[in-house]
């Protein structure tokens, strides 16, 4: 992010302090709640919200060389995702053109050949079919047009995007728009190593686990005695760009930086930069670590999702976790060690754990079983939550859904 974006958000953030304000959107919206409970919908957001659109799977630290691979199967198409000898991103279907047993069964991992278990067809990381076994017995067969079936897929501003459908469309910065891909290229993402990942499976739908990142407003509420000592809460900086949006919140940090020259303003210093990609990824950045949250319905069932949250570090970061007095001296001001839990996997996973999953979710679900018995029709979303305007307004335009109706 340009610095002088930064100075601007931490200007309007500090505004908010000042005067004990937040955000404001002019405007309240009910909701229904029968989007997070009604089967039709759900079948359709599968389909036009993941499977017929393209899909944000991981950072270039998955893939960091060739022969490295990622599968995943959360969208209702199993993919495996590769780098090949030449350090190409690519991405295909995980299923062997013999009899569609899937050829990589392990999370993630490093291989020069995908050889299927049920009859051990060989496919190279670019796709190619390399051997059958005992074909001379099986028959003629041109491997040249029996690789594994391809899917677009693109790799962009270190971020890779993969289209479920074979003949989908995949255009970065067309998805992203003009102005978020340029913003995006401003950070180190390309640079940034796989550190780590956590799994929460909740019996609440994919939105209200999305509509958790929508606002600060429950801070010094719901999350007192965790997020609510690090992060003033009821404050935000709000931008969209098309249906994604920069989402910007000021922690205790920025109360310091008061004292120092705009010059020497850094952003990450005083908030958490978070970025909503359309439509079920929120993504923190910055130029020491990055945290990509991906969530996913059960496919099949509107009252359960699946949130895939991963952690990638600098590689300076990287070899400071590794060996922290070792590493302390090359990092200089960039890191305080004081921060444990900057460079310490464990102390993000019980971050996430102590607030998403034992407190965010806890309220998720309240709210599903309160949506399924009928106790609520409807919810409303207040001025000072305008991102929570922004997923539903973009959500039910996808779907054809009418507007949210005003308060």
């Amino acid at each position: 992010m340009q610095h002088g974006k930064q100075v601007e958000i931490l200007k309007v953030l500090m505004a908010q302090l000042d005067e004990g304000r937040s955000f404001d959107a002019g405007v309240q919206y009910r909701h229904q709640t029968k989007a997070y409970v009604c089967p039709e919908r759900a079948a359709k957001e599968e389909h036009l919200l993941f499977k017929a659109h393209p899909q944000l799977i991981g950072l270039s630290g998955d893939l960091p060389n060739a022969g490295s691979y990622l599968t995943l199967d959360d969208f209702g198409v199993p993919i495996l995702a590769t780098r090949d000898k030449d350090g190409r991103f690519r991405a295909f279907i995980n299923a062997c053109r013999h009899r569609a047993a899937r050829v990589a069964g392990e999370p993630r991992g490093q291989s020069t050949v995908f050889m299927c278990p049920f009859h051990q067809w060989s496919y190279a990381p670019s796709g190619e079919l390399i051997n059958i076994p005992n074909e001379d017995h099986f028959g003629a067969i041109d491997k040249s047009c029996r690789g594994l079936i391809e899917l677009p897929a693109a790799e962009h501003c270190g971020l890779l995007f993969v289209h479920p459908e074979q003949n989908g469309r995949l255009e970065p910065v067309q998805l992203l728009g003009a102005d978020l891909a340029e913003e995006l290229s401003t950070f180190p993402t390309a640079r940034h190593q796989f550190a780590g990942e956590t799994t929460i499976a909740k019996r609440l739908n994919w939105k209200l686990a999305n509509d958790t990142f929508g606002e600060t407003y429950h801070f010094g509420k719901l999350h007192k005695d965790t997020l609510g000592r690090l992060f003033h809460g009821n404050n935000l900086h709000f931008e969209c760009f098309g249906r994604h949006h920069r989402f910007v919140t000021a922690s205790r940090g920025i109360d310091q930086m008061r004292a120092q020259p705009e010059t020497e303003w850094k952003i990450s210093n005083g908030t958490f930069v978070m970025y909503h990609l359309f439509p079920n990824i929120q993504f923190l950045i910055g130029e020491q670590t990055a945290t990509l949250i991906r969530i996913y319905p059960k496919l099949g069932d509107p009252s359960s999702s699946v949130t895939r949250i991963s952690f990638y570090y600098s590689p300076e970061l990287m070899a400071y976790a590794q060996n922290r007095d070792a590493a302390a001296k090359s990092l200089g001001d960039v890191y305080d060690p004081n921060n444990d839990r900057s460079g310490n996997v464990e102390g993000n996973l019980e971050v996430f754990k102590s607030t998403i999953e034992d407190e965010d979710y806890v309220m998720g679900e309240m709210q599903q079983r309160a949506a399924e018995d009928g106790t609520l029709d409807e919810i409303i979303f207040g001025r000072n939550e305008p991102a929570l305007h922004h997923f539903h307004t973009s959500f039910n335009e996808v779907l054809g859904e009418p507007p949210l109706e005003r308060l």
